[in-house]
């Protein structure tokens, strides 16, 4: 008998500690998810301008992308309503969310910035190039490394904090924001821009003269960030992102703003 009661409450045990570990976008963890998002009374999501492939402006100057679709969608799930928070650099959304002044933001993965913010799972996946004078003698993303070499770079973009690492020869010049970049290495006469390649090949369009080394240096997984410690947010976005992955969500919305050499994240 007490060998069979033992059996029976370890079972109960275990039949209890399933249910706790249930999907991260269950009812419990969306209360939890909701009272660390929306503690202003409205869920405030930092949108980054200086990333076309996450959000630009519409015809009529409202923000439109993928980054201002999922933020609408967690409000609509959690009732919370929505604020855009506009910024023009990767560096100033990190900033905001330090200083707990947004509550979400829409970030490139990377290991500095995760001392200061919880990550999901990345949901698109973008390309990191070199731009390049025509007359440049560089061909090769690798044939950048070189001493005397000057790369600009947007400050704490994820391409700054990767460069700052990778490099070893080259020296980063550094200009506020992403979109500043081709201009700043055509007026400073620097060697290499580096920045998202969609903005690099719109850019190349507009000033002419001057080309992409082909393929990328650096992938860059683009996530959902919170402050830290706001782990039930975290907790139940890392669920909200995986089946925004899996429903074709984040692929319509890709296609549905006309952006192209962005991917869906693989699966987490």
């Amino acid at each position: 008998m007490q060998t069979a009661r033992r059996s029976f409450c370890a079972g109960v045990a275990t039949l209890l500690a399933g249910c706790a570990g249930g999907p991260a976008h269950g009812p419990a963890s969306a209360a939890a998810a909701r009272a660390e998002l929306g503690g202003t009374g409205k869920l405030r999501a930092a949108i980054n301008f200086g990333n076309p492939i996450l959000a630009a402006r519409s015809a009529d100057g409202q923000p439109a992308g993928v980054s201002v679709d999922l933020a609408r969608e967690v409000g609509r799930r959690l009732d919370l309503p929505v604020e855009l928070v506009p910024f023009t650099s990767a560096g100033n959304t990190v900033e905001a969310v330090k200083a707990r002044a947004v509550d979400l933001a829409f970030v490139a993965i990377d290991p500095v910035r995760a001392a200061d913010m919880e990550y999901t799972a990345p949901y698109v996946v973008i390309e990191g190039a070199y731009l390049v004078r025509n007359a440049s003698p560089l061909q090769r993303n690798e044939h950048v490394d070189r001493p005397g070499t000057q790369v600009a770079v947007g400050r704490g973009s994820a391409y700054d904090l990767f460069l700052t690492r990778e490099l070893k020869s080259a020296v980063l010049v550094r200009v506020p924001t992403s979109p500043e970049v081709v201009d700043a290495f055509l007026k400073q006469r620097l060697d290499v821009a580096a920045g998202v390649k969609q903005q690099l090949e719109a850019d190349a369009r507009r000033v002419g003269g001057v080309r992409l080394l082909p393929g990328h240096f650096m992938v860059i997984n683009q996530a959902m960030g919170v402050p830290k410690g706001r782990t039930a947010a975290q907790a139940w976005l890392s669920g909200f992102i995986e089946e925004m992955k899996a429903s074709g969500f984040v692929a319509s919305a890709l296609q549905r703003h006309r952006i192209e050499g962005a991917a869906v994240a693989p699966r987490a």
